[in-house]
C-alpha cells in the first residue's frame, strides 16, 4: 500500500510506527509540503492534499488517526492495539483526542513559529507545559497512556513527545514519561533505526527551512 508521508511530521510517525507494530510494509512516497507541484499531485487522491495519506487497493483515507484505525482494524490480529471493550476504547479515544486537540495542537503551535524564528508566546509555552503535565498525570495512573499494556494512543502519542526535541524540550521534570518513551519504542520494532531516519530527517528539514 502506499503511504505519502514527510518523516519530520509526527501524525506522518504514528501509522508508520503502528506499521510496523503490525509488520505491514508499507510502500512509503515522500512528500514535500512546500512544493505546489507535489501538492497537486496528491490532491488528485486527497482533495485536502494533506499527510499522511495511504491507498490500500485503491482506498484511499487520510487523517492520521483514522489511518491508524484502518490500520488495526484491517490488519491487527487481535484487538490489543485498539481494544474492543467500550471501556478501555474510550480511554484509548480520549487519549487520541487529548493528542490532536491539546498536546499536539500546542506543541505544532510553538514549533511553527520557532520554525520561522518567532518567539512563543509565554502563555503559548504555558499551555504546552499544562499539555505535557497532563500526560504525566495519565502516565501515573497506569504504565501506558490508556490500557494496562500497549495501544495506538501510546503510539500517536510517542510522536508527539518526540517533537518536543523540536523546542530541546527538557523531560527530566517528567520520570513517567521518560520511562513511558523508553517503554513504547521498546515494543516497537526496529525503532532504533526508524529514529536514525527521523532524525536526519528534522535535521535536513531544519537546515532547508534557513
Amino acid at each position: 500500500m502506499d503511504y505519502y508521508y514527510s518523516i519530520v511530521s509526527p501524525p506522518c510517525q504514528s501509522a508508520m510506527l503502528v506499521a510496523k507494530k503490525l509488520g505491514i510494509t508499507l510502500n512509503l512516497k515522500k512528500i514535500d509540503v512546500h512544493d505546489p507541484v507535489e501538492q497537486e499531485a496528491l490532491r488528485k487522491l486527497n482533495p485536502q492534499a494533506t499527510i499522511p495519506t495511504l491507498v490500500d487497493n485503491g482506498h484511499v483515507v487520510w487523517e492520521s488517526y483514522a489511518i491508524v484505525i484502518y490500520l488495526v482494524e484491517k490488519y491487527g490480529k487481535d484487538d490489543t492495539l485498539y481494544p474492543k471493550d467500550p471501556k478501555v476504547r474510550s480511554v484509548v479515544n480520549q487519549r487520541l483526542f487529548f493528542d490532536i486537540g491539546t498536546l499536539y495542537k500546542n506543541l505544532i503551535a510553538v514549533i511553527s513559529l520557532v520554525i520561522k524564528k518567532e518567539q512563543p508566546s509565554d502563555e503559548q509555552m504555558e499551555k504546552l507545559k499544562k499539555a505535557i503535565d497532563l500526560l504525566e498525570g495519565f502516565l501515573t495512573e497506569r504504565s501506558y497512556a490508556a490500557a494496562d499494556h500497549l495501544t495506538v494512543a501510546d503510539i500517536c502519542l510517542l510522536g508527539t513527545v518526540t517533537g518536543l526535541n523540536w523546542l530541546r524540550h527538557d523531560l527530566e521534570p517528567y520520570p513517567h514519561i521518560r520511562a513511558w518513551v523508553s517503554r513504547v519504542t521498546a515494543e516497537i520494532p526496529d525503532y532504533a533505526e526508524f529514529r536514525k531516519d527521523l532524525d536526519e530527517g528534522t535535521k535536513a528539514y531544519i537546515a532547508s527551512r534557513k
